[in-house]
């Protein structure tokens, strides 16, 4: 994420300074060899790139006046650690709906314009702010001791069903289209090459493509 001004560090393993700015890496470890106390912000949570983070300057400044707030989204996801304590990757589709992730977890913080600073320097800030914040409400949610904490974002939650008369049109809508292709030969023989071609080049176009 940070650019050559920037001032965000973090922590690989114990003792070992990391940045991602190669000039303000060195500063660090001449600190080190001094013996000389450096106090930064430690974040765990993966930090937005540089190009994520004009990316966003960039939609805020051309949007500012259209715009009343912007949301900041948090996931999390319960059922995520193993044994051990260590977290596991976010389940994929077919795990979610095999139940080995019971919950998902959203926290909305609604931010107002006013509140977002154009200039580069102070939003680059003001993102990392965003991710410490992040930081903190995920480590409480899957490494808190305290009950209330534990599996919680902070805030008053509210239970999100799905109902019937939201998923019933979409599977009728997806069984109608299926359901003739299966009747005959050649259509399910177009199914089954469909499905077998266009996951094998699904495959292939995320594993090669940058």
């Amino acid at each position: 994420m940070p650019s050559r001004s920037s001032d965000l560090f973090g922590l690989k393993g114990e003792g070992d300074i990391q940045s991602c700015d190669p000039e303000i890496g060195l500063i660090c470890r001449i600190a080190k060899l001094h013996n000389a106390r450096l106090y930064f912000s430690i974040v765990r949570v993966m930090l937005p790139e540089q190009m994520q983070v004009k990316a966003s300057h960039l939609a805020v400044d051309i949007m500012k006046d259209s715009l009343d707030a912007v949301y900041d989204v948090t996931v999390a996801y319960e059922g995520t650690l193993d044994d051990s304590g260590h977290r596991k990757p976010a389940p994929s589709m077919a795990e979610f709906l095999c139940k080995e992730c019971p919950r998902i977890h959203l926290h909305f913080d609604r931010v107002d314009i006013k509140g977002i600073p154009l200039e580069p320097g102070l939003f680059r800030r003001w993102m990392h702010n965003r991710f410490e914040i992040k930081d903190r409400m995920l480590t409480d949610f899957y490494e808190s001791e305290d009950p209330d904490k534990k599996c919680r974002f902070p805030g008053e939650g509210r239970i999100s069903q799905l109902n019937l008369s939201k998923s019933l049109p979409s599977a009728m809508i997806l069984g109608g289209l299926t359901l003739p292709m299966l009747l005959t030969e050649n259509g399910r023989k177009l199914y089954v090459r469909t499905w077998v071609y266009g996951t094998l080049l699904g495959w292939l176009w995320v594993n090669i493509s940058p």
